[in-house]
């Protein structure tokens, strides 16, 4: 069926397929299987889901962005064309490019940049705590993010670090919307979210021309873009659960692009000479939390002794091949300040002198883990040996529902999970694994220092703090790098791996670009041969 349904939507847009054995999609069309069923909503606004933000990040402009096709540089001009900080680092004005336009025609205006911030802060939906760390809230918004002319000012309460501020600003929730457009379809007091949740109004490479929740999204090429009309003239990217079914759909040429292949498929494909698989470090972590409200794993030899009974060689080789690399620290690679430092080996022999040095020959832990097979094998990975230096892991297994419910009730002993960055600057992560100002149960915080009730150090709250204002960019990578050093020497969330994303592409497929670490899908470079 699945199959069936993906032919339909082409032969919707006015294409058809060759009837050959191995078929070929439209030279001007990319078509992509995807797991796509997470996306809520597409207004920028809201959107804090993987696949919703790889659909807002081709429907719409940042004031900046980052090169797709080179994610270590860094943030660059792009609506805002250039930027100036003033006030002892508390005012930033940017300057808006001249002559871009919406895809409704409108130009594109400081105003329109302004509204846009405003509406985000308002809203106050998920991301917009992205915006809020800068002292913005519902009622002084419209007082500290103004507009004049061509110029958009922002005051912020603290002189924070102009790439902290540069890098909240290339995230999707700073998405630039059409006032005008967007004012024509308020309904009450929603500022537009109801229709933008469906619609679009940005000035992106392409247009949104349907989104069917479940089964398929379908984008047009804006001929219009400032930055040159992309060659694919349509993107439509079909939600294909199963990772059997995109790899075969890849094979039958009905596809361009398989996002969520497992190992076996993508083993499967190795000797295909039509495809490749593209491989990308996303910005996920794998880690483990020993909550410090356990009597057991909250002695720091066992917290020290956890981190050498990841077989993380036989892992990384065996389950996760090609899906997870090692990776020991919180920041992922591609952010500033990102470490790749890895000091920890499989050593049974070490965990168990650390062990026995302190005193502790036996224990149990009871623990939860979520029903995705990659955690049920790392945790049975780990109780194996656990069991070898006289440590006892008994394991539940419950729905994703189940244990974040848990976990965030800090009930969760030993967590296994990931964490994906919600923005793109080095804060985004460690503001959550290193920072807690407040472990009593009654804070009720989301940082998962707090989750794994690990009350951090002063130091490294302040030392936190510190790395959000300070203005010199390689002063900040060096803090960032300090602030991990510590952090691996002493916390009980341990950073495991980082996730690797391989996607099957056809050979004749060139420029794909899944973001990186930092970003979400780009198609406007996408070409074939």
């Amino acid at each position: 069926m699945k199959q069936f349904s993906l032919r339909a939507i082409l032969l919707a847009t006015a294409v058809s397929l060759a009837p050959a054995a191995f078929a070929e999609t439209p030279a001007d069309t990319l078509v992509v299987a995807a797991q796509i069923d997470d996306i809520i909503s597409l207004d920028p606004a809201q959107s804090f889901e993987f696949s919703g933000n790889d659909v807002d990040n081709n429907l719409y402009d940042r004031l900046v962005d980052f090169d797709p096709m080179d994610l270590n540089a860094g943030f660059k001009p792009s609506l805002a064309q250039s930027w100036e900080v003033t006030d002892g680092g508390k005012t930033i004005t940017l300057t808006m490019r001249d002559g871009v336009k919406f895809q409704s025609g409108n130009p594109v205006r400081a105003e329109d940049a302004a509204w846009s911030l405003q509406r985000a802060v308002k809203l106050n939906k998920s991301p917009a705590f992205i915006l809020a760390q800068f002292g913005f809230t519902p009622e002084n918004v419209d007082q500290q993010v103004t507009f004049d002319g061509n110029k958009l000012i922002l005051k912020l309460d603290q002189p924070y670090a102009q790439s902290f501020v540069l890098n909240c600003l290339a995230s999707n929730v700073a998405s630039v919307v059409d006032k005008e457009t967007v004012l024509g379809h308020v309904e009450g007091e929603d500022f537009g979210n109801t229709w933008l949740s469906t619609n679009a109004a940005g000035s992106g490479p392409y247009a949104l021309q349907t989104w069917r929740p479940n089964e398929a999204v379908q984008l047009t090429a804006f001929d219009g873009y400032w930055q040159g009309a992309p060659v694919m003239k349509r993107v439509i990217v079909k939600h294909v659960q199963e990772s059997s079914a995109q790899r075969l759909l890849l094979e039958q040429g009905d596809v361009d692009v398989a996002r969520n292949l497992t190992p076996t498929d993508v083993d499967g494909i190795a000797t295909n000479d039509k495809v490749v698989v593209g491989t990308e470090p996303r910005g996920r972590i794998l880690y483990m939390g020993l909550s410090q409200k356990d009597p057991l794993l909250s002695q720091a030899p066992v917290v020290e002794a956890m981190k050498y009974l990841v077989d993380y060689a036989g892992i990384e080789g065996s389950f996760l091949k090609g899906q997870f690399k090692t990776h020991q620290n919180f920041l992922p690679e591609g952010y500033l300040g990102a470490s790749d430092e890895n000091p920890w080996t499989y050593d049974i022999e070490k965990a168990k002198k650390i062990l026995t040095d302190a005193g502790i020959t036996s224990g149990t832990v009871k623990t939860a883990v979520r029903d995705i097979q990659e955690y049920v094998n790392v945790a049975q990975t780990l109780q194996a040996s656990m069991a070898q230096v006289g440590l006892t892991l008994e394991i539940q297994q419950m729905t994703g529902a189940q244990v974040l419910d848990a976990y965030r009730a800090r009930s969760v002993p030993i967590f296994i999970g990931e964490w994906g960055p919600d923005y793109a600057d080095p804060n985004t992560n460690a503001s959550t694994f290193a920072y807690n100002p407040d472990n009593s149960d009654e804070a009720k915080l989301s940082f998962l220092a707090w989750r794994n009730s690990w009350a951090v150090p002063d130091d490294m709250n302040k030392a936190t703090i510190a790395a959000t204002i300070e203005g010199d960019t390689d002063k900040r990578v060096q803090m960032y790098l300090d602030i991990q050093k510590e952090y691996r020497e002493i916390a009980p969330i341990i950073p495991l791996f980082q996730r690797i994303e391989q996607a099957g592409i056809q050979k004749n497929v060139k420029n794909w670009n899944a973001g990186g670490a930092v970003s979400s899908v780009f198609y406007r470079q996408v070409t074939k041969e």
